[in-house]
């Protein structure tokens, strides 16, 4: 076993912050107080960050706020700095002239403004529409905007006259998807990209549409940002990436890459047009001469080994730089000499940042634990990204060279020096197929000889990891503050182990799965005698909730409790309900339930209710249109009839996700309620 010890209050405390005498065990309004970091540009001349940072959170409006910061990054001590003129701003970015531009709603939509730094903030757009993003030309005489519009030419739909809706409130649909993540559908509406000039200082024109001629979201739904979208060095082309819509759509991971004029005098060019498997995150090199993005190679998996990829913009010559690395790429960012590219990657309970070396494909791991993103490479060579862990949410971090990285912001200081510390254990063992599996314990602070009950918990996906990253959802901290060990398992079809160990649970969910939980939890108990082995409750949401009620039917006598948040009860149903069916369909072979029922039934969690017996709290959300509440209810059905100990908690308006600052301490009540009923843990703080 590895420890690290995650003395966050103490650690993060001695730098800049007076001891606190008594710490105590954190909460889910802990959780929510804490400030949320989000790097979203640096200077051209690499000396100043911009920053996104909550700054309040109103529980009896159950609303954040969030403001933009700036932070020196040379300067030593120097600490983020709000923007006074950027009140309400969002989504910012330095401007090739140095000027700072941002969204900020002004009447009834979101305007661009332009704010020197130092100087006064300008408004220069006049939208018609809400836009949701923009990216700015390198050259500067140009931006472009993405939104949700009808079919139109251009953002504010001002050439289109639509007919008016006759009487009725009736939704009508002639194809899929009609509902999306946690939206109905509205036919016609698309996210679409649109470009405008900028002439003496502002925006002109109503925009011009770039995707025109596809039918299609540009960035994607329901998750795609900036990210998805690139310009050309000269500014006269735009790089998107775009899934075509039609009968198939919800059939098809086929996102492509496009180029397109960025004055719309032709139709977009599909440059990925020979791949059906997913191409996304076009970024161009600093030269302007290669296109960077990452592939899939098979149709229909939407977690498939993501590969580097460059085209050679003039000849068109494409190659994988990563083929021979066995880790999936999930973000891009170019050195500024074009000599190596900075990629994210899921590592075996970690996700570092690594440095590709273009030439010759070779890869070398810059960091170690944690979590990182939001990275930048700066022109002096070093590397500015935020990281977070299982202690502690976001921070900023610049790396140079080989040395450890610099730790350059602290903005939860003062709360996390209130906490009591915890203890992170990585373990390993031999699981199913003879393998290695990974796991995870999580401890609190207890007197000498205290032993704990265990929060098992069951991570979602399934191609995921619970490793050491911070959540706002499922915070393994807030776990052990109540005073449990949590421990969990990184199963077969666990991402960071090699594409093969993520693909092993295709057919097989409710099997290897299953096999690596039972024996990664004999192992961190007999290893670990601080644990309570015979007192356990387990805990999953999503594919985790799929394997709460799976275990409820195959390993009924382990759990003393089981919290099962939206997670699948029947998969006949869940196969006709759920909204990206390429997802179900593939984790079942790839057939359609009518076409191989049997794949769908062997691991059916339905047709074990006649062997359930553990007393179950089901949570679930209206808006989850993933999979959908009434597998909660229907599950919370199955435990009623069988008079075992139950109770539902549905939310009106969640979707796959429990958001919302009082909904989520909600949340974290009824899972303490419901685990100190059944497996009581000595003097736990209250989650709320």
């Amino acid at each position: 076993m590895i420890r690290t010890s995650l003395l966050a209050a103490a650690a993060l405390a001695a730098i800049a912050s007076p001891q606190v005498a008594t710490a105590r065990p954190m909460t889910a309004t802990d959780m929510h107080m804490m400030h949320r970091l989000s790097l979203l540009d640096v200077s051209a001349d690499g000396r100043t960050a911009v920053l996104s940072m909550s700054t309040t959170t109103d529980l009896a409006k159950n609303k954040r706020s969030n403001a933009l910061y700036t932070l020196e990054i040379g300067r030593a001590g120097a600490t983020p700095q709000p923007i006074t003129g950027a009140d309400g701003g969002h989504d910012a970015a330095f401007g090739p002239d140095g000027a700072l531009y941002f969204l900020k709603a002004d009447g009834d939509h979101d305007q661009l403004f332009r704010m020197p730094l130092g100087g006064t903030a300008k408004r220069i757009s006049d939208f018609g529409a809400d836009v949701s993003g923009f990216k700015l030309s390198p050259t500067g005489d140009r931006v472009l905007v993405w939104a949700d519009t009808r079919d139109c030419p251009d953002l504010a739909c001002s050439t289109v006259r639509f007919a008016g809706k006759e009487g009725g409130s009736g939704r009508t649909f002639d194809q899929l998807f009609v509902r999306h993540w946690d939206t109905w559908a509205e036919p016609g509406t698309r996210s679409r990209i649109f470009t405008f000039p900028i002439v003496g200082g502002k925006l002109t024109g109503q925009g011009v549409r770039v995707t025109a001629g596809l039918t299609g979201d540009a960035p994607s739904k329901p998750f795609g940002g900036g990210e998805e979208i690139d310009w050309s060095k000269d500014g006269r082309t735009v790089f998107f990436a775009l899934r075509e819509a039609g009968r198939i759509e919800p059939l098809s991971t086929n996102l492509d890459v496009f180029s397109a004029p960025a004055d719309g005098s032709a139709p977009p060019t599909n440059l990925t047009d020979a791949n059906d498997a997913t191409d996304t995150l076009p970024t161009v090199s600093p030269d302007g001469r290669t296109l960077a993005w990452v592939a899939m190679a098979r149709p229909g998996y939407e977690s498939d080994r993501q590969v580097l990829m460059l085209r050679d913009l003039a000849s068109g010559k494409v190659r994988a730089l990563t083929q021979g690395w066995d880790r999936s790429v999930q973000s891009i960012s170019w050195a500024p000499d074009g000599r190596s590219i900075y990629v994210t990657a899921d590592d075996t309970l970690e996700a570092p940042i690594f440095r590709v070396d273009v030439a010759s494909g070779r890869v070398a791991r810059l960091t170690g634990e944690g979590h990182a993103g939001n990275v930048h490479a700066l022109r002096n060579g070093s590397v500015l990204f935020t990281s977070n862990s299982i202690a502690a949410p976001d921070d900023l971090y610049l790396l140079r060279g080989r040395a450890k990285p610099t730790q350059l912001t602290n903005v939860n200081r003062e709360l996390l020096s209130q906490l009591d510390p915890i203890t992170v254990d990585r373990f390993s063992f031999t699981g199913a197929n003879g393998e290695k599996v990974w796991g995870i314990k999580v401890k609190p602070k207890v007197a000498a000889g205290q032993t704990l009950p265990i929060a098992f918990v069951v991570h979602g996906g399934p191609q995921g990891s619970f490793g050491n990253g911070w959540s706002y959802r499922w915070n393994p901290r807030v776990f052990a503050s109540m005073g449990y060990g949590v421990v969990s398992v990184d199963f077969h079809g666990s991402t960071g182990y090699g594409q093969a160990f993520t693909d092993s649970i295709r057919n097989n969910w409710g099997g290897w799965p299953l096999e690596d939980l039972q024996k990664g939890l004999a192992f961190a108990t007999a290893q670990d005698k601080q644990l309570q082995a015979d007192n356990a409750c387990a805990l999953g949401a999503s594919y985790g909730g799929y394997m709460m009620n799976w275990i409820e039917g195959n390993w009924p006598d382990r759990f003393k409790c089981i919290v099962q948040h939206d997670g699948v009860f029947d998969a006949r149903a869940m196969a006709y309900e759920t909204e990206e069916l390429w997802f179900d369909e593939w984790e079942h072979g790839g057939k359609a339930y009518y076409e191989d029922p049997a794949a769908f039934e062997r691991w059916n969690p339905v047709n074990h209710v006649s062997a359930w017996k553990t007393p179950q709290l089901v949570i679930t959300g209206e808006k989850d249109f993933r999979i959908p509440y009434t597998q909660g209810l229907a599950a919370f059905t199955a435990l009623q009839r069988r008079n075992i100990p139950s109770r539902l908690v549905v939310f009106p308006d969640e979707n796959h996700w429990v958001l919302k600052p009082q909904n989520s301490i909600q949340w974290y009540r009824e899972v303490q309620n419901w685990m100190n009923k059944w497996a009581p843990a000595a003097g736990a703080a209250a989650a709320q």
